[in-house]
């Protein structure tokens, strides 16, 4: 099980870094992030399927199991929860904090009688601030209208909080999102990767 911790600024096995001249985005999206292995822990079958929309993960980033959403170990929810790897499954919705990979085997939670759980990610939302997913909050697995970039040395950009509480300063901010590069205003100075139907971000100076 592996787990990418977006939300935190903790993880993100496939985070992107933004190219200056057409920023380069990992399957799930963009922002400063790193990754992290997680220890399996067995669901505690809150429902047919583990960690389903709407359900809820435990706190920690490191291990993690299904909990009841009224419970006080309760940390996040479920916000969408596809089988298969993020690469080649459906974007995240755009205020995600964080995403949970999920590949271990647990007999003793089988959904079907296979003996596991299938491979799948759940798209993860904390429930209580602060939410790095939100425009400008400096994280989660996508880059989104409303977020700020800086450059890096390489010639790339990275996300980072807008407000400047993150560990750099914003430089770039993404206010628009087009399906073609010439369809960004003139003032734009970086075009940003997003993914979706509008996959084009066009970012200003700030």
């Amino acid at each position: 099980m592996r787990v990418s911790g977006w939300g935190t600024r903790a993880v993100c096995a496939v985070a992107g870094a933004v190219l200056l001249a057409g920023c380069r985005e990992a399957p799930e999206g963009g922002g400063d992030r790193t990754a992290a292995v997680a220890s399996p822990v067995r669901p505690t079958g809150y429902g047919a399927v583990f960690l389903d929309v709407g359900e809820c993960s435990s706190f920690g980033r490191t291990s993690f199991t299904e909990v009841s959403c009224a419970s006080e170990r309760a940390a996040a929810r479920v916000a969408a929860r596809h089988d298969g790897t993020v690469r080649d499954g459906p974007l995240c919705p755009p205020t995600t904090d964080f995403v949970l990979h999920i590949s271990e085997q647990w007999p003793a939670a089988d959904e079907d009688g296979d003996g596991m759980v299938p491979r799948g990610y759940a798209c993860m939302r904390h429930l209580q601030p602060p939410h790095p997913g939100d425009p400008g909050g400096g994280g989660g697995p996508r880059t989104v209208v409303g977020d700020c970039v800086y450059a890096l040395d390489s010639g790339r950009a990275r996300e980072t909080a807008c407000d400047g509480s993150g560990p750099r300063e914003p430089e770039f901010k993404v206010t628009k999102a087009v399906d073609a590069r010439s369809k960004c205003p003139a003032s734009t100075a970086l075009y940003v990767r997003l993914g979706g139907a509008a996959p084009v971000g066009c970012a200003v100076p700030v």
